[in-house]
């Protein structure tokens, strides 16, 4: 049974591998520090922190989160440590929160591998800290135990080395900060193995979204089979492209299911993403709604769907959202279908006999069925309506709400805008509708890091009726639509955890390209030419080889000396101009091997003028997710295979939204270099 403590209580510790998990409510340095029968630390090498994870027994987090998992093998600890303290602290030198009194309350847990848990702690009672001593394990008589300590420091870490009795503890707290704010503890994490069958909604792994049997599924033309990927975050399981058990929000992840949590393996990073156990602390409770008055639905309140954090829980209830759409309108269809084979049918049964198709009875009878079946279609189409109202009504208090990554260009939250601190769950690539419903747009949200590369669509066949025939404006428009989706990228990243190169073989995408290469977002000026696109290839080409072979050998922080660990994107513009064999052969291999080890790829290109390479590149387009740079109806869900029209994110006639944030991100390049 689980012990609750409180500070100073403390709990036997029966097993000797554990881990420690934290959850809070804003992105927090997790560390450790080893001390004597004392408590005194001998040096800053007992001390594991971003900077310098991992000491014999135990490992913690390279960077700062909201969630993390500390390792710990009591039997590995030397003869000469007998504490280890858990400490946790806010980061310095970096927007957000400088005391814990002003974040949400940090839980602490101790379990075994197996997510069993032994004992938690909510830490409580924070005001003006910013550093705190969470737990103490400690040893007596050959036992180990864990006690609840909530010890604050207002003055930081430098405080709380200096009460454990580290003489550099100026020094130290200062490394600490300058690693975390940097971005200088990052390492390539292996790419989490794939699974195909269910997954159980507690999984909090990073999840697919739409572009793995979402609403971003291929069409029929593009044949692309959905995949069962779609997270949401409730207790009942389902999975999207399977018969679910009741409309609801669904999980499903490319990773296994952290509940069931496996032991670190020897030379392996360390899966820090939070447990999401049964037996873990309950979420943030979501917000409650205004009773609702009789007879009458409840209000609609953003967030109020399970998750660990608002942005979980919104995003979990926009795809929520999506699913009562899908679902609700599937029902409508059906029973329209039902109301006009019933009238058939009734039709046929009074022409079939002679002594009806003439004289009043006859007519009578087709006044009945036609009544009848208009009957059936008023009532659905009523339904249909109380649930798009409600859905409306839950969207109008959504959309307001979302967080940067997920609102669209004119959401007021971008005039707030800051460089981020954590990689958001899932990024917004546009918006969905049906024709039942055309005012009503779902958030097309995808999870992060994308699964998939992105095709923008620069052929006429993208705009809805095909009607769109000014090839030359498509193809402008395709571009805008690609680097509206690289700044939004670059805008969701913490600062040097994105970077984007870009491939213009005949500077076409000059004009759409000015926001990034003015700001200076670019990793490089656009590649131009053959050579150019040789260039970016082999250097990518080369990056996923040596991030691949990091990796299969167990060895993912032994990559040369200033290799870039950040996600990479590459944006070709105009393919196949400027490519010969060799590189359109590099290009599939990107496409193929890129997104497991942080290279995607963004192609604006028609795919009829790329025909002359025959079937070489059916196997690339298929890999990609297609969008449109204008209303498309290509995408379809998962559920009942409804044709949804896609409306891609386009920044509002005028609005200089782009490059305002674009300078941000630009200027925390600058101060990170």
């Amino acid at each position: 049974m689980t012990a609750e403590l409180v500070r100073g209580q403390n709990h036997p510790l029966s097993q000797a591998r554990l881990e420690i998990r934290v959850s809070a409510g804003t992105p927090i340095v997790a560390g450790a520090t080893l001390g004597d029968e004392q408590g005194r630390i001998h040096g800053v090498e007992w001390v594991a922190h971003p900077g310098a994870p991992t000491l014999p027994g135990l490992e913690v987090s390279r960077q700062a989160a909201a969630d993390h998992r500390l390792a710990v093998d009591l039997d590995a600890m030397p003869e000469a440590v007998h504490r280890i303290s858990v400490l946790l602290a806010l980061p310095t030198g970096v927007a957000g929160p400088t005391r814990f009194g002003a974040v949400a309350t940090p839980f602490v847990a101790v379990t075994g591998l197996d997510g069993t848990e032994v004992a938690s702690y909510t830490i409580t009672g924070l005001e003006a800290e910013s550093a705190v001593v969470a737990l103490e394990l400690y040893r007596r008589q050959d036992a180990w135990k864990v006690r609840a300590i909530g010890q604050g420091y207002a003055g930081g870490l430098a405080d709380l080395f200096t009460d454990q009795g580290l003489p550099q503890a100026h020094q130290l707290a200062g490394g600490i900060n300058e690693a975390v704010a940097q971005g200088m503890a990052r390492s390539v994490p292996a790419p989490p193995p794939r699974q195909d069958g269910d997954r159980s909604r507690q999984a909090a792994a990073p999840a697919l979204g739409p572009e793995q049997g979402g609403p971003a599924a291929q069409g029929a033309s593009d044949a692309v089979p959905p995949q069962p990927t779609s997270p949401y975050g409730t207790q009942t399981p389902g999975v999207p492209g399977q018969p679910a058990q009741q409309p609801s929000y669904q999980s499903g992840t490319g990773a296994a299911d952290p509940a069931q949590p496996s032991a670190p393996t020897p030379g392996g990073p360390i899966n820090y993403s939070h447990p999401r156990r049964q037996s873990a602390a309950p979420p943030p409770p979501p917000p409650t709604a205004p009773p609702a008055q009789p007879g009458q639905p409840a209000q609609p309140v953003a967030g109020d769907a399970t998750g660990w954090s608002m942005d979980e829980r919104l995003y979990n209830q926009v795809w929520g959202m999506f699913e009562d759409l899908a679902r609700t309108t599937a029902a409508y269809r059906s029973a329209v279908d039902f109301a006009e084979s019933r009238m058939e049918k009734e039709l046929d049964q009074v022409l079939s006999d002679p002594r009806s198709r003439i004289g009043g009875q006859g007519d009578a009878a087709r006044e009945a069925a036609q009544a009848k079946h208009a009957e059936l279609v008023n009532q659905a189409r009523a339904a249909l309506d109380r649930d798009l109202t409600q859905l409306t009504a839950e969207s109008e208090v959504v959309e307001p709400a979302l967080p940067a990554a997920y609102a669209r260009w004119d959401n007021p939250v971008w005039h707030g805008y800051r460089v981020p601190m954590e990689i958001p769950m899932a990024v917004r690539l546009g918006d969905l509708h049906l024709p039942e419903s055309a005012q009503l747009r779902i958030p097309m949200l995808v999870r992060l890091p994308l699964e998939r590369g992105l095709w923008i669509d620069s052929g006429r066949g993208g705009s809805l009726d095909g009607s769109f025939t000014d090839s030359h404006d498509l193809r402008r428009l395709a571009m805008e639509t690609a680097v509206a989706h690289a700044a939004r990228l670059l805008a969701v990243y913490p600062t040097g955890e994105f970077t984007v190169h870009v491939i213009d073989p005949a500077g076409s995408g000059a004009q759409a390209l000015v926001p990034l290469v003015q700001t200076g977002v670019l990793a490089a000026p656009p590649a131009v030419g053959a050579a150019g696109v040789a260039d970016v290839l082999a250097r990518l080409t080369q990056r996923v080889d040596l991030v691949q072979m990091a990796v299969r050998g167990g060895a993912p922080d032994s990559l040369p000396p200033g290799f870039d660990t950040s996600e990479q994107l590459l944006i070709v513009n105009d393919f196949p101009h400027g490519f010969d064999d060799r590189a359109v052969n590099q290009l599939r291999y990107l496409a193929d091997e890129g997104p497991a080890v942080g290279v995607h790829l963004m192609m604006v290109a028609d795919r009829e003028e790329a025909a002359a390479y025959g079937p070489l590149l059916d196997p690339l387009w298929r890999s990609l997710m297609r969008l449109t740079p204008v209303p498309d109806d290509h995408l379809a869900d998962p559920w009942v295979g409804h044709a949804w029209t896609y409306e891609p994110p386009l920044v509002p006639p005028g609005s200089q939204v782009l490059q305002q944030v674009l300078a941000q991100v630009a200027a925390a390049r600058a101060k990170y270099r």
